[in-house]
């Protein structure tokens, strides 16, 4: 059975680069210029089968397994296109199965198949100006009315901010008691009267991402928009964080690949004191520690993502996943930026939008420190 699997990946992986080297590569230095990529495109992967694989043929998906969507979002992140890996695990492994999985019919009707077709991008709306990984300083609020519901508040960097039409808003609903026990998640629509996007953020790596600021002033929502069950927010944060932290797994683990790769093939080829950097024994021993730590990491993530096959991925390993590969993710491109020397610091190699494109990964999706402060939990509650 993992046989067949793995031949139809096999399979698949080769549409996906012919999909990347013909429609990503050429333009993705103008959408880096432009820090937005068309919508256009993600219409064309749509047409191609590329977002939201694992969604079930009766919302328009294949049905397939993760690993289909991590063909997808590893592939882009080896051939360095990283910030557009980033929106499509956003869209396609976070606000897609938050909707499939707390969703009721009617809503995953509504919106699904525009999700796997491209019409309907997604973004996950939690952070706040005050309340990033700690969810307990949440602002935003959600009051009842004879309509349903009043949304008030802001969110920042938020992925897909510019580009979404459906938001995933998170609320506190029931003040007076802590935001773990009294939020809410409410499906909200980008043309939404009192919605509106604020500026697209300016950042040091991922320009190609649309990271934005959203305000809400008085957003009216159905009773019908409400995600899941009221108050019962957080429980669903938190079931579906070992895939959304997986996926960064994932995709850091594909993108130090990727830096590896360059730098094999800049050492092979640079010559220094009259033969390739690739005989000097630091450089050998260096490619060989760098090798040692992808090459662990991946054997990693492919037994997680059986664990999440099977519902028996832990938060805390998961945790450990996310924070272990992006931390290996920065020292191992870090390592290869050196090997190009002053060429490695020119933005015409990839290997510097790597490096730039890197570093928030120890950031987002729960801080490095918050990983380890999960990690220790779990394992000082077994003593």
């Amino acid at each position: 059975m993992r046989s067949e699997l793995q031949a139809e990946l096999k399979i698949f992986t080769e549409t996906v680069i012919r999909f990347i080297e013909n429609e990503i590569a050429p333009y993705y230095h103008t959408w880096e210029k432009n820090k937005l990529v068309p919508k256009s495109v993600w219409h064309k992967m749509g047409q191609e089968g590329l977002l939201c694989c694992d969604v079930p043929e009766a919302y328009g998906g294949f049905g397939v397994s993760y690993d289909f969507n991590m063909v997808v979002a590893e592939e882009l992140a080896r051939a360095g296109f990283f910030a557009l890996s980033c929106s499509i695990v956003v869209h396609a492994d976070i606000a897609a199965h938050y909707l499939l999985n707390l969703g009721n019919e009617a809503q995953k009707q509504k919106y699904l198949p525009k999700m796997v077709s491209g019409e309907c991008i997604g973004a996950i709306c939690m952070t706040e100006p005050g309340a990033g990984s700690d969810l307990q300083g949440l602002k935003t609020t959600a009051t009842t009315n004879e309509q349903g519901w009043l949304i008030n508040g802001s969110k920042t960097f938020i992925t897909n901010g510019q580009n979404a039409d459906l938001y995933i808003i998170a609320a506190r609903t029931t003040l007076g008691v802590a935001a773990a026990k009294g939020m809410s998640l409410f499906l909200v629509d980008g043309d939404s009267e009192g919605f509106s996007r604020g500026q697209n953020l300016d950042k040091i790596g991922q320009h190609a991402a649309d990271t934005s600021e959203l305000f809400m002033d008085q957003v009216q929502v159905k009773a019908a928009d409400l995600l899941g069950k009221l108050d019962q927010g957080f429980i669903g944060l938190m079931t579906e964080l070992p895939r959304e932290r997986l996926s960064l797994a994932c995709t850091a683990t594909a993108h130090a690949e990727g830096a590896l790769a360059l730098a094999l093939a800049y050492v092979k080829e640079r010559q220094a004191f009259g033969k390739p950097l690739a005989q000097l024994q630091d450089i050998r021993f260096k490619l060989a520690e760098m090798a040692t730590k992808v090459t662990l990491h991946r054997v990693m993530i492919e037994s997680y993502k059986l664990l999440l096959a099977d519902k028996a991925l832990s938060t805390a390993q998961a945790s450990m996943a996310k924070f272990s590969t992006t931390e290996m993710e920065c020292e191992v491109i870090d390592t290869a930026l050196q090997m190009f020397g002053g060429y490695g610091y020119m933005q015409e190699y990839a290997i510097s939008r790597f490096y730039l494109d890197a570093r928030v990964q120890r950031i987002y999706g729960g801080a490095s420190e918050i990983m380890k402060e999960i990690i220790a939990r779990d394992l000082i509650g077994k003593l």
